[in-house]
């Protein structure tokens, strides 16, 4: 019995619809962007730093230049909270 209750269960949730989460990075505004949890703001780091990478630059994560980066990207942001995360990460990361 509880098998057929544990596969129930599990039928049901991947009945569910997953819904997708997406961040446009040009309309995410900075005070936003400061105010998403560390996980969200660490992926979106690591994204802009492949972003901003130079077509040749080998596969390697950075975690110190990435920390250098989300610094300069807070500190720019705290000033302009308004700009989008786009915008700051122009400025900062180019």
């Amino acid at each position: 019995m509880k098998i057929l209750q544990a596969l129930l269960a599990v039928g049901l949730l991947c009945a569910v619809p997953a819904r997708a989460q997406q961040l446009d990075l040009s309309a995410l505004k900075c005070s936003e962007f400061v105010a998403k949890d560390q996980q969200t703001v660490a992926l979106i780091l690591m994204w802009l730093d492949g972003y901003f990478a130079d077509e040749g630059t080998k596969p390697v994560v950075d975690l110190d230049k990435m920390k250098e980066n989300g610094k300069k990207l807070g500190e720019y942001c705290g000033k302009n909270s308004e700009h989008s995360v786009i915008t700051a990460a122009e400025e900062v990361m180019q």
